[in-house]
């Protein structure tokens, strides 16, 4: 998900009361939420589940485990310093160490889960493990989970400096959030095995179901079987077991070997291919040299080069070749 969206549900569990249990208790909820996407200034990094965006800083394992306790105690040494200086505390809470600590495990607890719910998925179990994983519940930016939170953080800030009772829509929000997540992930999951109960009755090894922008309720399906790739649309208002288009399958060209040869020599390949779930190439061969365009099939389809897109170019061992292998 987007930080804007992360950021979003940080605050709305300081709403629901959680932010008096400690000062900087908000303040943990918010960067704990953010924190795991830390990753994106370590892609440099020669340890790949680091260097790779929702990995090991993403996972349950590694990243929530490490990523609050470091959140916490800058946070701590942070009061500190104000109190020191002789600061002074509006919200007149006192410091609570060991809340300010839980507050920042849950704040990054919500990160994996949420970006869980995207088709670009998390590897919820480096460095152990480099599996991804991905509900695909809910597009990479939701407009109705924005507005839905973004007017209940509205509403009970308003409701906090009028006395009221502000805690509610923060609380009311927080479960619907869980309950529009759960709906879409039954959809997305009826998506998913669409192309193999109904037509095209397909044995695929991979399945990928992604939200549209808007229309939270359709579904993109992609696939891959025999290094083919499948497409269709879904909607459960149509047919809850039926594709309700089907693209004609098209070759994934990952088994030319040039393709291959360009994720084992090439480093921005490598990184590509750790990240890849549905991985395509389109192999353009010339006299000197074999150009590799490779793309994911969730973000992109042969006719449409995809955003997240990785260009290689291989010399090759034709006669009269040598300069411009030499050039590369």
């Amino acid at each position: 998900m987007d930080n804007f969206t992360h950021s979003l549900a940080g605050w709305a569990l300081g709403q629901t009361g959680l932010k008096k249990k400690s000062r900087k208790g908000l303040a943990a909820l918010i960067l704990g939420a953010n924190a795991p996407d830390i990753d994106v200034f370590f892609f440099w990094v020669p340890w790949a589940p680091l260097s790779t965006h929702r990995g090991v800083t993403h996972s349950l394992v590694g990243g929530w485990l490490v990523l609050p306790l470091g959140l916490a105690a800058l946070l701590w040494l942070f009061d500190r310093w104000q109190v020191k200086r002789g600061a002074a505390f509006r919200s007149g809470l006192e410091m609570n160490f060991g809340w300010l600590l839980t507050l920042a495990y849950l704040g990054c607890l919500t990160h994996p889960l949420l970006d869980w719910q995207t088709s670009y998925a998390v590897q919820l179990f480096s460095p152990f493990a480099d599996l991804w994983f991905h509900n695909s519940s809910l597009f990479i930016i939701d407009v109705w989970v924005w507005s839905g939170m973004a007017f209940a953080i509205w509403l009970s800030r308003r409701r906090e400096k009028q006395g009221g009772n502000w805690r509610k829509p923060a609380i009311v929000a927080s479960a619907a959030l869980v309950l529009y997540i759960s709906a879409n992930g039954v959809v997305s999951e009826f998506a998913r095995r669409a192309p193999i109960v109904g037509a095209p009755h397909a044995k695929p090894d991979t399945v990928v179901v992604s939200p549209p922008p808007a229309l939270f309720w359709r579904r993109e399906v992609v696939w891959r079987q025999d290094n083919m790739i499948g497409r269709g649309e879904y909607d459960p208002f149509r047919s809850l077991s039926m594709l309700q288009t089907i693209e004609p399958a098209q070759p994934d060209g990952m088994l030319d070997p040039a393709a291959q040869e360009g994720l084992r020599s090439d480093p921005s390949a490598v990184r590509f291919g750790r990240w890849s779930i549905l991985p395509t190439a389109i192999v353009t061969r010339e006299p000197c040299k074999v150009t590799i365009m490779y793309q994911d099939a969730r973000y992109s389809s042969r006719s449409n080069r995809g955003p997240m897109s990785q260009t290689v170019t291989l010399p090759t061992d034709a006669p009269g070749c040598e300069a411009a292998k030499q050039e590369s």
